[in-house]
């Protein structure tokens, strides 16, 4: 099957389509644009039923230095404040970055108000499709396949918004014109509320989703909704859900699954969409050659000219791998070269370096000419061998946001956490193989270390400590003090709730403690 084409939505669908509170745009009212297709009325055609659900794909594209989803900010709440990496880039670029990477940001940092916004306006969109697609003139079967997948996105911002912030406000439809500026839609939910929210959309999207043989490529699958829905209950500490919805996948009832080699292809064009994709941002091409990507995604994390110079760089060097994270790699792990790109030291006085020869033949200078020492090859896109319409702020690369080797970490660490050391052996060893190393036991420890290196710099780390201190109180301290950081419990296992959100909501919205 072809993926689906959304480049409808690009520019024109979330401007006419998300209903905005004060509490997510700053405006005191909704916008009143009227949606493209027929939604006056008591039904819907089902083609515009589609452009409603493909506009809140399309929100995910949100990046850029504005509302955010999954660019450069989202890399910065997630990677960056982790042990994985540092912020990179010139020492004195982006202090709001640095803040983040040094726990020392308050609530007038600019990364968590623009996150904070590009979630509630993709959640803004998926409110008016949940309001729409009901009314849809589609038979029953397929309306609830798109509300599915719609409420597998909802139930996916979410998630990332309670791990950032804890209890946030609970938007769950669109509200009445009468409501725009009511406290109910102003006020935090609890995290429970939340979750619980999170776990009502999953649930269903897996019960109405089809299994991946019959769906279009890129939407969200049964299998992508169960593998969600098992992680959102691995932080809930529900080992049992987490592994009989992972089992349904492992044992092949969700659809054909596996891991893709060699590893280190999983983020290059030959890699999209393959044997191990779960779920994906789908980004591309299309006829017109405008490229459908996440803004400054790629850039913003390639590598920067430095010292000497004299090279055409690939970016701006944010989000530069720790030498701890190097360092935390077995000797003959692939996936080490995999990640991370490795500036090679200035040649001796006299002598000549070749620096750093990428995959497709793209020669990087040694570190004389370079401004950091290593970088994400994860978020790398070639320039000359991928697809791309020569916009270097859009180059089109899918962000993996759920791939098999997490599905079956997710199913060993809930193996092992409910006593089952062979089905927790089994998966570890899948993943182990593949990264070219032998067995060792599965322990919950072990697992985690192989989530570490197996998710490595996939934006999922910062969350992963958070949710292990829950486990192993006194673990997360330590990390961030080898890292020279100082992590303070009560605090930082959340970012604090935007100032400007505070200040558009009358004082409804509470501050998290410490800030």
């Amino acid at each position: 099957m072809k993926p689906f084409t959304n480049a409808f939505f690009r520019r024109a669908g979330t401007a006419a389509l998300a209903a905005s509170l004060a509490l997510v745009s700053g405006c005191k009212d909704y916008l009143d644009v009227p949606p493209q297709g027929q939604l006056s009325g008591d039904t819907v055609d089902p083609a515009t039923a589609q452009k409603l659900v493909d506009g809140v794909y399309n929100s995910m594209y949100q990046g850029g230095f504005g509302n955010d989803v999954h660019g450069l900010q989202f890399v910065i709440l997630t990677d960056i404040a982790s042990d994985d990496s540092d912020k990179g880039s010139s020492p004195n670029d982006y202090q709001d970055a640095l803040n983040v990477d040094n726990f020392t940001l308050n609530s007038t940092n600019g990364n968590v108000n623009n996150v904070w916004k590009g979630y509630y306006q993709a959640i803004a969109t998926a409110n008016q499709a949940l309001d729409k697609v009901p009314l849809s003139t589609a038979p029953t079967a397929t309306k609830n396949d798109l509300i599915g997948q719609v409420r597998f996105l909802r139930g996916y911002f979410y998630f990332n918004l309670v791990r950032l912030f804890g209890g946030v406000p609970k938007l769950d439809r669109v509200p009445l014109p009468s409501e725009a500026n009511s406290p109910a839609f102003q006020t935090r939910a609890s995290a429970a509320d939340i979750y619980n929210l999170i776990i009502s959309d999953l649930q269903f999207a897996v019960d109405n989703l089809p299994v991946k043989s019959a769906t279009q490529v890129g939407r969200a699958t049964k299998a992508a909704a169960q593998a969600m829905l098992a992680k959102v209950y691995l932080y809930q500490k529900n080992y049992q859900k987490a592994y009989d919805l992972t089992n349904e996948i492992v044992t092949g009832k969700s659809g054909s699954y596996g891991l893709f080699r060699p590893y280190a292809d999983i983020w290059r064009t030959a890699g999209a969409n393959s044997i191990e994709s779960v779920f994906e941002v789908q980004t591309g091409v299309n006829a017109a050659c405008n490229n459908s990507a996440i803004e400054l995604y790629v850039v913003s994390q390639g590598p920067r000219s430095g010292g000497k110079g004299g090279w055409a760089d690939l970016g701006f060097g944010f989000n530069s791998p720790t030498l701890d994270l190097a360092n935390a790699y077995e000797t003959g792990d692939v996936r080490r070269a995999g990640s991370i790109i490795f500036i090679q030291p200035t040649a001796p006085a006299g002598q000549r370096s070749t620096g750093t020869v990428l995959w497709d033949g793209f020669r990087i200078p040694s570190k004389d000419s370079v401004e950091n020492s290593r970088y994400s090859y994860k978020a790398y896109h070639s320039r000359k061998q991928e697809p791309n319409c020569g916009n270097n702020d859009f180059l089109p690369k899918n962000i993996r946001v759920m791939r098999y080797a997490e599905v079956l970490l997710i199913h060993a660490e809930a193996a092992a956490q409910l006593g089952n050391a062979g089905a927790a052996q089994t998966d570890l060893n899948l993943v182990r193989d593949r990264a070219g190393l032998t067995s060792k036991p599965a322990t919950v420890a072990n697992i985690w270390q192989e989530r570490r290196v197996e998710l490595a710099l996939e934006h999922d780390r910062f969350f992963d400590l958070v949710r292990q201190e829950s486990v192993t109180p006194g673990r997360i301290v330590p990390i961030f003090a080898a890292q020279g950081k100082t992590f303070t419990k009560g605090k930082n296992e959340l970012f604090p709730i935007p100032q400007p959100q505070i200040d558009l909501s009358g004082g409804l919205l509470t501050q998290n403690p410490g800030y």
